[in-house]
């Protein structure tokens, strides 16, 4: 009697146990499936229907974050700031935080003026996430939205180092560039931004910049006299090749870009194709690889060997010349259907170990 008692409660509690599991489960999928719904609803721009949701998935799983910081994100679309910011100094105390819940937070408190805590939350989260692009990028922004260029510049390009799949501060970083003294930093870090984001709105931008920098950079002054002006140091002619100093801009990549354009009389999208193939070319046969390694470089190299360059090249540029590019598909229709099955399937692939920044040279 006593062992059938026990088998019997025993039995009892498992099944309380189970039916309390089953109640949390149903209780999380009911909370997902109002997530979902919400998030639906601020894609829409629903933000106050959405907080109604958000609400009761919060109050069905309160240890879940997505839910307040959904909260928080429909908030900040308002122009609901000191709400965001109350709500995001208990959302960066819960469990599995992450840097986008920083970067929210510091947006709010940049919105209301407070540059010091926007920092001071951008900070906090780079403590606990240091490889942030985000933060970097947020960081940067802050001075962006005032013309300060000089001051954002370094926290784009750190952005870059540690998070260097993260396109955003690549984007801002070429912006910068193409338009100062140093452009070579732009012409790289805007040719990787357009392989990590092949599809935007952005990448047209960045496109037709990099075309538009090629023809502000390159000056013909007599069929004799070739000028390029990539570099802080000043234009450089044929005649200062023997004088070239090592700094990279002046000392690799102008002398090389000199010597690709030599028997080019313009530049426009099919002889930028050239230059830039012969370019290719010559900063692996002239040992520049060594002395100055660079992940886009070794990848063009990638794209050499694939027969894939001349489509390459007028893809990275065409927004600066869409008719000759129009021009160019219709006539190379089987090198552009070549590529456009051959690129998704080998991008450039960025990691700690395979990146480029400017603090490397």
């Amino acid at each position: 009697m006593m062992k059938t008692t026990i088998i019997k409660i025993a039995a009892i509690a498992f099944v309380l146990m189970m039916t309390l599991n089953l109640e949390a489960q149903t209780s999380q999928e009911k909370a997902k499936a109002l997530g979902l719904k919400a998030v639906k609803l601020e894609d829409e721009g629903k933000f106050d229907d959405a907080l109604k949701l958000l609400e009761e998935a919060k109050k069905l799983d309160p240890n879940n974050i997505d839910y307040p910081y959904e909260m928080g994100y429909s908030y900040y679309s308002q122009g609901k700031y000191k709400k965001t910011i109350k709500l995001f100094k208990e959302v960066i105390k819960m469990n599995h935080v992450s840097d986008l819940c920083f970067q929210l937070l510091g947006n709010a408190y940049d919105k209301t003026g407070d540059t010091t805590k926007a920092f001071e939350s951008y900070d906090a989260g780079l403590k606990l996430f240091p490889k942030s692009g985000k933060l970097y990028l947020e960081k940067g922004n802050v001075y962006w939205s005032k013309e300060l260029y000089d001051k954002s510049l370094p926290y784009y390009e750190k952005g870059i180092e540690v998070a260097p799949d993260f396109p955003s501060n690549y984007y801002r970083a070429t912006r910068i560039y193409c338009v100062s003294s140093e452009k070579v930093w732009g012409m790289i870090y805007g040719e990787i931004f357009l392989n990590l984001e092949p599809n935007s709105d952005r990448t047209k931008e960045i496109s037709q910049l990099l075309y538009n920098t090629y023809k502000r950079a390159i000056t013909f002054k007599s069929d004799s006299s070739i000028s390029v002006s990539f570099s802080q140091f000043g234009t450089m002619t044929l005649d200062d090749l023997k004088e070239a100093k090592l700094p990279f801009g002046t000392g690799a990549y102008e002398p090389i870009m000199l010597m690709s354009i030599i028997n080019e009389k313009s530049i426009d999208l099919n002889t930028l194709d050239r230059i830039r193939q012969r370019f290719a070319d010559l900063y692996f046969k002239n040992d520049f690889s060594r002395k100055y390694p660079n992940v886009l470089f070794d990848y063009h190299q990638k794209i050499l060997k694939a027969n894939q360059m001349e489509a390459y090249n007028h893809w990275v540029l065409m927004r600066g010349d869409e008719d000759a590019f129009q021009k160019w598909t219709e006539e190379n229709a089987e090198k552009w259907d070549s590529f456009a099955k051959w690129f998704p399937e080998n991008i450039l692939d960025l990691d700690e170990a395979h990146r480029f920044y400017r603090a490397q040279y």
